[in-house]
């Protein structure tokens, strides 16, 4: 069987943390992008405020930028001021209204359940074994399939020199072993 790198792991706890925070953003009314911009204000320094310095650190255009700002501001999540020695520069700051907010739309409950899980039964690990039990902790934690790659799932198994998912009892193809299904049951 093949190792799993630890892009994968990554890349499939990420997803499971967006899903999480999009599906509080929902419940809140608020957008990803006006979640992920409340998160940055809250975690930047004062060098790093900026409206151009927001949209390069989230990797987004400064039109998108700009009319979440619109929104957010609106809603009394944040407020810009002038800077005072460059009346050119705006600076960002998150309001009371808005750090609640972000706090209300962090996936929290999510991290403390999989803290949990993770700790009661941490063998010694070590490399890309680390990342599949941290991923294993998340998916439990949030009542999720995994969508995980068919060949590191508990079902999966060789058998007269081929691929065979044991809960399905059919044959698997290489090709299919290879990708992601929603049946997945980690080791």
């Amino acid at each position: 069987m093949q190792k799993t790198d630890i892009y994968e792991f990554i890349e499939c706890m990420a997803a499971l943390i967006r899903t999480e925070e999009r599906r509080k953003c929902t419940e809140l009314g608020l957008q990803p992008v006006h979640f992920q911009l409340l998160n940055y204000l809250a975690r930047c320094n004062k060098y790093s405020d900026t409206p151009a310095a927001t949209a390069n650190f989230l990797g987004m255009t400064r039109g998108t930028v700009s009319q979440s700002i619109i929104i957010l501001e609106k809603k009394g999540y944040i407020e810009k001021k002038q800077d005072i020695a460059d009346k050119r520069v705006v600076h960002l700051s998150l309001l009371p209204k808005g750090k609640e907010i972000l706090q209300e739309a962090r996936p929290s409950e999510l991290f403390e359940k999989a803290v949990t899980i993770f700790n009661s039964d941490i063998p010694s690990m070590s490399g890309d074994k680390i990342f599949a039990h941290a991923l294993t902790a998340l998916q439990k934690a949030n009542n999720s399939h995994s969508f995980g790659m068919c060949k590191t799932c508990k079902h999966f198994s060789t058998k007269n020199g081929g691929f065979f998912c044991q809960l399905t009892q059919e044959k698997l193809t290489s090709e299919d072993s290879e990708k992601i299904c929603q049946e997945h049951t980690p080791q």
